[in-house]
C-alpha cells in the first residue's frame, strides 16, 4: 500500500505538483472540448443548479459554470485577500523599502499591457477586454521558476511573487470597479453593516467560525444579488479576519513546557503500555491547542485553504474555462485573440522590465540580493503567464460566445508563449551561472 501512496503524498508535497494539475486540466478541457464528448462538456457547464431551503422559499439558480465562477472563485479570491493581507503586515509589502520595486514592475505590468490591447483592439465591442492582459498568474510563474530549484536566486522568487500579489491587487480593483452590472445599493448597504461588525470583531481580536462563516456565506449572496460581483467579497471578507495572536509567546513555551513534563514524569509507563492515562490525554490536547493558539486566524486559514485552492478550486476552474472548441468551423476573432495574446507577452514584458529599470535608475529601488537585471527580464515574460485571473476577467468582459472563445485562445496562446520565453531566459541565465562556478 505505501509503494502506491508514497509518490502521491511526494507529488502533493512537491511545489510544483499544484502547477502540473493546473496545466493537466488545462489541457484535458481542451481535449474534451474538441472530442466526440464536446457537446457533453459544454451542456454540463450550462446546467443549472438550484440551491435552497424549500420551507420559506429561498432560492438560487444558476449554471453550473456559474456556481464555480462567482462561487468556488469566491473562495479563491478569499484566499489571495488573505496573502495580500499577510503580505501587506508582515511580507514583502510591509514596508517602502521592500515593495518599491514590485509595486512599481507592477503599476508597469499593468498599464502597459492595457495601453498595447486598446491600440491594438479595432472595435467598440472589443474594448471591455482591456482587464484581461493586466493580471498574471502566480500557480504557473512561479512554477516556471521552482523548475530550477535553488538554481535561481531566492529573491527573485520573492519579487514575482510580489509584483504577482500587487497584479491580483490591481485586479480585484479593476473587477470592482469597472466590470460591475446595475448596483442594488440598499443589498450593499446590508452587507456593508455586516462587514463593519466582523471589521470591528476582528479588531477585538475576537474570532469565531461559527459566526463568520455564516456571515460570509450571508455577504456572498448579498453581493451576488447586488450587481457588484461575488468575488470582491471574498477579498473583503478576507481583510477582516484577525492577523493577532490568541496567546503570547512566553504563555506558549510555559503551555508546551508544562504538559509535555507530565509525559516526560512517566515515560516508562507511557513507553510501555498503548492506553494513555487520562492526564497524558489533557497534556496532549493542551499541546495541540497551544500549537493552534500559536498561529494567527488569519495564516491558520490561509494555511488550510491552500490545498484546496491548489488542488481542487483552481483546476475545477481551467477545467470549465478552458475548454474551447477549435474545428474549421470555429468563428474565432483575430481581431480580439492576437491583441490579447500580444498585451500579455509584450506588454507584461515591456511593463515589468521598462519600470523595474526606470525605478532602479531613478534610485527608489534595488535589485534583490543575488538578483540581476537580466533575471528581472526573465521574470518580466513570465508575467505574461496570465491564465487563471486572465480568463476570469474574459468571462466578465465578454457575453458573446465568439469573443469569449477568441479571448481564451488569445489568453492560452499568449501564456503559452511567455511561459516557455521566460524559462528559457532563465535557464539561460542558470548555464552561464553554472559555467562561471565551474
Amino acid at each position: 500500500m505505501n509503494k502506491i501512496l508514497d509518490p502521491i503524498n511526494r507529488f502533493i508535497k512537491s511545489s510544483n505538483s499544484g502547477s502540473f494539475l493546473l496545466l493537466f486540466t488545462t489541457a484535458l478541457a481542451l481535449l474534451v472540448a474538441n472530442s466526440p464528448w464536446s457537446a457533453m462538456y459544454h451542456d454540463l457547464l450550462k446546467s443549472e443548479f438550484t440551491f435552497g431551503f424549500i420551507h420559506n422559499g429561498f432560492e438560487l439558480t444558476e449554471p453550473f459554470y456559474l456556481w464555480i465562477n462567482d462561487g468556488l472563485m469566491a473562495i479563491f479570491f478569499f484566499h489571495v485577500g488573505l496573502e495580500i493581507k499577510r503580505e501587506i503586515l508582515d511580507g514583502e509589502l510591509s514596508s517602502i523599502r521592500k515593495a518599491s520595486l514590485p509595486v512599481v514592475a507592477a503599476l508597469g505590468g499593468v498599464i502597459i499591457p492595457i495601453i498595447i490591447y486598446l491600440s491594438m483592439a479595432s472595435t467598440p465591442e472589443l474594448k471591455s477586454g482591456w482587464g484581461v492582459p493586466m493580471a498574471t498568474d502566480i500557480a504557473f510563474s512561479l512554477g516556471v521558476l521552482k523548475l530550477f530549484g535553488k538554481r535561481v536566486p531566492l529573491g527573485l522568487k520573492v519579487f514575482l511573487t510580489a509584483f504577482a500579489i500587487v497584479d491580483d491587487l490591481a485586479a480585484v480593483v479593476v473587477i470592482g470597479v469597472f466590470y460591475v452590472t446595475d448596483i442594488n445599493l440598499m443589498l450593499i448597504l446590508y452587507s456593508a453593516v455586516i462587514l463593519l461588525i466582523m471589521v470591528i470583531l476582528g479588531m477585538k481580536k475576537y474570532f469565531s467560525k461559527f459566526i463568520f462563516f455564516p456571515l460570509s456565506v450571508v455577504v456572498w449572496i448579498l453581493f451576488l444579488k447586488s450587481g457588484i460581483h461575488p468575488t470582491i467579497a471574498g477579498v473583503l471578507l478576507a481583510f477582516t479576519i484577525p492577523a493577532t495572536r490568541t496567546t503570547t509567546l512566553d504563555g506558549f513555551f510555559e503551555k508546551i513546557k508544562t504538559s509535555l513534563k507530565r509525559f516526560s514524569e512517566e515515560r516508562e509507563h507511557i513507553r510501555t503500555h498503548h492506553i494513555l492515562k487520562e492526564e497524558h490525554v489533557h497534556a496532549a490536547i493542551d499541546i495541540r491547542m497551544a500549537s493552534e493558539s500559536i498561529n494567527s486566524p488569519l495564516q491558520k486559514i490561509e494555511h488550510d485553504l491552500h490545498p484546496w485552492i491548489v488542488f481542487f478550486i483552481m483546476p475545477v476552474f481551467a477545467f470549465a474555462n478552458a475548454g474551447v472548441t477549435l474545428t474549421s468551423d470555429s468563428e474565432i476573432n483575430f481581431g480580439l485573440a492576437v491583441p490579447i495574446a500580444v498585451a500579455l507577452i509584450l506588454g507584461k514584458f515591456i511593463g515589468i522590465s521598462l519600470a523595474s529599470w526606470l525605478a532602479i535608475k531613478a534610485r527608489i529601488a534595488n535589485l534583490p540580493e543575488g538578483v540581476s537585471f537580466k533575471h528581472i527580464l526573465g521574470a518580466a515574460l513570465l508575467g505574461g503567464l496570465g491564465f487563471t485571473m486572465s480568463l476570469f476577467i474574459a468571462n466578465l468582459a465578454f457575453t458573446d460566445e465568439v469573443l469569449l472563445s477568441s479571448a481564451k485562445v488569445g489568453i492560452l496562446g499568449g501564456s503559452l508563449l511567455s511561459g516557455i520565453l521566460g524559462y528559457l531566459v532563465i535557464r539561460s541565465l542558470v548555464k552561464i551561472t553554472k559555467a562561471k562556478e565551474e
